[in-house]
């Protein structure tokens, strides 16, 4: 099996897991989410795929909608923070994709 299709399989199982998690526990109060990243130009992914920062970013920036921008950990880490927050309350279920528009 290819890593895209092992890949595949295991991000689908997660955004099934969320939504089926959120509707047993939505009774009690809480809340289910998960975050759908883009590639972030982490060490891990610097060493996995053998290229700079720099070359990563400016790679993913050109395959995204958003243009002069590139995701950030921390970008990552805000959406993480939206959704354990009261701000989000009322969202259960939901798969928060953060990607620059490259899904569309």
């Amino acid at each position: 099996m290819s890593q895209k299709t092992d890949y595949c399989i295991s991000k689908h199982a997660v955004v099934g897991l969320i939504k089926s998690a959120s509707k047993q526990l939505g009774q009690y109060g809480i809340r289910v989410n998960c975050v759908s990243p883009y590639v972030v130009a982490t060490p891990l992914m610097c060493n996995m795929i053998d290229q700079e920062v720099a070359e990563i970013e400016k790679m993913h920036e050109q395959m995204t909608c958003l243009k002069n921008m590139v995701l950030k950990v921390e970008d990552v880490a805000k959406a993480v923070l939206f959704l354990a927050s009261g701000e989000s309350g009322y969202i259960t279920g939901h798969d928060l994709v953060i990607d620059g528009g490259f899904t569309i």
